[in-house]
């Protein structure tokens, strides 16, 4: 397990710690101590345990405590940060009853500062699941932590795999009652570090505490720094003594000059620390240089695999073939490039008739698919107004409308939409939170505003839709019967419709033909052309 592990000395909790470990060491004591024993059952043995009731009298004896709830309380401290944990159960609590409990080891205690990363939590869960035991079962939570660590982790799983494989070799050789032992104190380990959801996080430290220690820290360098520069400084000359004849005076003439050529030498040694203290415009270069190399290799760095790119293009493309003119033939030909007005025909009894079951289907890709198709658009607006939400499609399209309009109206149609939807007594009032709303008052009020000061909003609302609305409209029974609908209609097979009037028209996929006014050939001139 890799972790880096600062001296004991500078945890923010240490002397908390150290008092627990003074009572955790007492309580280990093989003749005053908490009796453990191993329990033998019918088929296994259960090797090093004491009951929370043991731990309790404990307690309750050697600490004069007067309540009992007094025990229960400090023993669920102890558990909680890790200190002891109970052999079956994730929930870091002890109980006064028959329940079995553990020692942590030494090597697992909080004060070691421990700060394992996530590629550990990892290591573990994935060393977990190759064990096909029962106790080694991973709990919900941890499954999901799993599934989302491998997701986060998908370039360099094969190296987590590796190593959570090596470890689960080297695990297989112990005795089997040693291995149960590590097994339980690793598990406890994790649930004090990655502790399941309603627990208690004991490794979250204090803002105020790491403030204090960072001073405490601060002042120990400043007092080294200070040390270091009086020990450095030469305060006092040092005159020596060639001659024991030589008169007073030329003594303090010699230590005069000495000092002088001291200073001189200072002073220049000085100005050439200086001057390589200052960068120069070689090294300059050299830094920028490696700075641009460093930024193009992230550049040329893929975040995200090949073959995940490639497996969600093959998705889209899968999923958009059908509605694709050059891979599925279209219901209706193209009246752009075909000689016949069909498609526009039926546009306009759409509202008369059920949408084709592929148009219908394809309101489920996406809230933006069903926005842009105007018959969906429609039908999601009618489902809102029962669910008593349809404010927000409302207030969403108000601000679509906005970005399209002149500039000269743009100010005026942006106060409606404020009154109408976000002001305090709105008659359709939408839901948004307070940051947004604030931002968009101040750039509506100051008279300046444009088509884009109502955008904050409306991300908000249309994730709002996107999330809960438009869910809940996919499991409606208003689409189902309105998909079902559809599915009547239409029959399994699309059938492709051609309508020429030419018998020389040529065969193909029926954007791709040409109207007979058109061929080469043909009796009909093409329009435009005079005889």
């Amino acid at each position: 397990m890799v972790a880096h592990v600062p001296p004991r000395e500078e945890a923010p909790y240490f002397l908390t710690y150290r008092k627990m470990e003074e009572l955790i060491e007492k309580m280990q004591d093989e003749n005053t101590g908490v009796p453990v024993r191993t329990v033998k059952s019918f088929i296994s043995k259960i090797p090093s345990v004491f009951t929370g009731s043991d731990l309790i009298a404990w307690l309750n004896r050697h600490l004069n405590l007067e309540e009992s709830w007094e025990g229960i309380h400090l023993a669920h401290l102890l558990a909680a940060h890790g200190y002891l944990f109970p052999i079956d159960d994730h929930c870091l609590t002890v109980k006064n009853d028959s329940t079995y409990y553990r020692f942590q080891t030494p090597y697992f205690w909080p004060s070691n500062q421990w700060s394992p990363e996530n590629t550990d939590y990892a290591v573990y869960l994935c060393k977990r699941t190759m064990q096909n035991k029962a106790r080694l079962e991973l709990a919900d939570y941890e499954a999901e932590s799993l599934a989302r660590l491998q997701k986060m982790f998908t370039r360099k799983w094969e190296f987590i795999f590796m190593q959570a494989e090596a470890q689960s070799k080297v695990d297989k050789k112990r005795d089997k009652l040693e291995r149960k032992v590590l097994d339980s104190q690793e598990r406890a380990f994790w649930d004090v570090h990655r502790p399941m959801p309603g627990c208690v996080n004991t490794t979250e430290i204090d803002p105020k505490k790491m403030s204090r220690l960072n001073a405490l820290k601060e002042k120990r360098v400043n007092i080294c720094k200070e040390w270091f520069m009086q020990n450095n400084q030469k305060t006092n000359p040092i005159v020596t003594i060639t001659n024991p004849q030589e008169s007073e005076e030329a003594i303090q003439r010699n230590a005069e000059a000495n000092e002088t050529k001291e200073n001189g030498e200072t002073s220049q040694a000085q100005c050439e620390t200086k001057d390589v203290d200052k960068p120069s415009v070689e090294s300059q270069i050299e830094e920028a240089q490696r700075q641009l190399g460093v930024l193009r290799a992230r550049l040329e760095r893929r975040n995200v695999r090949v073959s995940k790119v490639a497996e969600m293009f093959i998705s889209y493309c899968s999923q958009y073939a059908e509605y694709d003119a050059f891979l599925t033939a279209p219901e209706w030909p193209n009246p752009w490039i075909s000689d016949t007005v069909e498609l526009w025909e039926h546009e306009k009894q759409c509202s008369k008739e059920p949408l084709p079951l592929r148009r219908v289907r394809r309101w489920s890709f996406g809230l933006r698919e069903l926005l842009r198709d105007p018959p969906g658009r429609e039908h999601f607006a009618r489902f809102l107004s029962k669910e008593f939400s349809g404010e927000n499609l409302k207030f969403w399209l108000a601000v679509q409308e906005l970005k399209a309009l002149p500039v000269r109206r743009v100010s005026a149609r942006a106060r409606e939409i404020w009154k109408e939807f976000l002001e305090t007594d709105a008659p359709s009032p939408v839901n948004i939170d307070a940051a947004s709303r604030e931002m968009t008052r101040i750039k509506v009020e100051s008279g300046k505003a444009d088509r884009y000061c109502f955008d904050q909003a409306q991300a908000h609302v249309y994730h709002l839709m996107k999330s809960d609305s438009y869910s809940r409209y996919l499991r409606s029974e208003m689409y189902k019967d309105y998909l079902n609908g559809s599915k009547k209609k239409s029959p399994g097979i699309w059938r492709r419709r051609q309508t020429r009037t030419d018998p020389r028209a040529p065969s193909g996929p029926p954007h791709l033909q040409l109207a007979p006014a058109h061929l080469p050939g043909s009796g009909t001139p093409a329009s435009g052309s005079s005889q």
